[in-house]
């Protein structure tokens, strides 16, 4: 019986804890954070300038939070990739994100880790880029994309390593 008192407490603090937690990366002024909001545009927000379905995913997304504040949310586990294909589905509608906020001085910005639709979504892990990347790319593993992408190739062709034409890697 006191066998069973255990095992029954132990899942009962494991049903308990949250369905994720991101974990931290080290980042100067992070705090791991869970925010709900309404996933936004910042252009439009901003500027007023405003587009059918948060630009169809070619804008910088971010969160207006319940309490009013528009956070930036720029990255997710893809290394150099940017959160908006984290995002765009949810463009206009209510989420709850799990990840980094960066409360940096100059500007916040989040960094998404996991996400999932409110009201009763489910949790997802916030890798839709890599998935997207290799979809566009003939089923290619994401790992590295940043490597083998004939965009970010074209662009190191034109304007060499750093923006400065003719400059090698090694150098």
């Amino acid at each position: 019986m006191r066998n069973l008192s255990i095992v029954s407490a132990a899942l009962l603090t494991f049903m308990t804890l949250p369905a994720q937690a991101a974990e931290e990366w080290g980042i100067d002024h992070e705090k791991v954070t869970r925010t709900d909001g309404k996933v936004v545009d910042l252009l439009c927000e901003v500027t007023g300038d405003c587009t059918k379905s948060c630009g169809a995913g070619k804008r910088q997304l971010g969160l207006l939070t319940d309490d009013g504040r528009l956070i930036p949310v720029v990255k997710n586990f893809e290394p150099f990739a940017g959160a908006t294909a984290e995002l765009i589905q949810s463009c206009g509608k209510r989420v709850s994100l799990d990840g980094l906020l960066i409360e940096d001085p100059l500007m916040p910005l989040f960094v998404v880790q996991f996400k999932k639709p409110l009201p009763d979504g489910k949790w997802s892990r916030a890798n839709w880029f890599g998935k997207e990347w290799s979809k566009a790319n003939g089923g290619k593993a994401a790992g590295q994309w940043f490597r083998m992408d004939p965009q970010v190739k074209a662009v190191l062709k034109k304007d060499g390593v750093f923006g400065i034409p003719g400059l090698k890697p090694e150098e």
